[in-house]
């Protein structure tokens, strides 16, 4: 008797503590089971591609970025890829990672995001100080912009040169994508046609670009936002379009109110889900 009333003070004591401790985030897998970051890095060694989606203002999730590659970089050779950067950006980039400009050059020549100090400039050094080929995967906006209003079909009047920052036209794009779907939802009365398509073209681009510089021996790990990648849509679905074979893993992140418990809402959107409080701070 006095054993079992010691192990349910133990118990008590051990939900208190918990209960007062404030978790940053919380992983899950899949199915909504939580896992330790040991096992995910256990099972993105194996990967052909890694697609680890973020939330664009969540510091959480930079960090695990980082934290992920430079962990990942102990077992396999990398290269690293982006959505934050255009693809007709890339010789800037180049340049940059070879010292060839510094980072008032980089500034200059290269549209970066407003939080790529804080978020994007530890991953790129990281690729710069152990020479690893970081690409430029996404389309440059303006051509996104141009089919989010005209559709696909502006495209065909574009200049060959600069068709090379695109994917290969046409572009396959299935409008009942959940994904796309929800997508143009989301943009209510603002909605057209064409809305999705912005989207698709991203994800077609970004998908071709990965495969373009992915070589047999090394993981490419790409960071983009988590509805790039999510319920396996997106780049997933164009990178499987081209090779079905690959080994892909994706990466996404919620924010709950409850970190605890994977709500069920959130499950199956990626191999791996992070989640972390609603309540976190955003880095803009």
């Amino acid at each position: 008797m006095r054993k079992l009333i010691v192990f349910l003070l133990l118990v008590s004591f051990s939900k208190l503590m918990f209960s007062q401790n404030k978790p940053a985030y919380k992983l899950y897998n899949a199915k909504g089971n939580k896992i330790s970051y040991k096992s995910m890095i256990k099972k993105m060694e194996k990967a052909d591609i890694v697609l680890f989606g973020e939330y664009h203002d969540n510091p959480i999730v930079h960090w695990l970025q980082l934290e992920a590659t430079v962990d990942l970089s102990k077992t396999r050779k990398l290269t690293l890829g982006a959505e934050m950067f255009e693809a007709d950006n890339q010789i800037a980039l180049n340049d940059y990672l070879i010292d060839s400009i510094n980072q008032k050059g980089l500034d200059t020549m290269a549209r970066l995001w407003r939080n790529y100090k804080t978020d994007y400039k530890p991953l790129v050094d990281f690729a710069k100080e152990n020479k690893l080929a970081f690409i430029a995967t996404n389309t440059p906006r303006r051509y996104a912009r141009k089919v989010y209003i005209n559709g696909f079909e502006v495209l065909d009047s574009i200049t060959d040169s600069e068709k090379l920052w695109i994917a290969p036209l046409p572009i396959k794009y299935d409008s009942t994508l959940p994904g796309y779907v929800k997508f143009k939802e989301m943009l209510g009365n603002h909605a057209t046609e064409n809305s999705p398509k912005a989207q698709a073209l991203k994800d077609a681009t970004m998908a071709y670009f990965i495969l373009k510089n992915k070589k047999d021996n090394k993981l490419f790990l790409h960071y983009n936002g988590s509805y790039h990648s999510d319920d396996y849509e997106g780049i997933n679905w164009y990178l499987k379009l081209q090779n079905k074979h690959l080994k892909i893993i994706t990466v996404s992140v919620v924010e709950q109110e409850n970190v605890k418990k994977l709500d069920n809402e959130n499950k199956l959107k990626a191999d791996f889900i992070i989640v972390v409080p609603s309540t976190m701070t955003k880095t803009y």
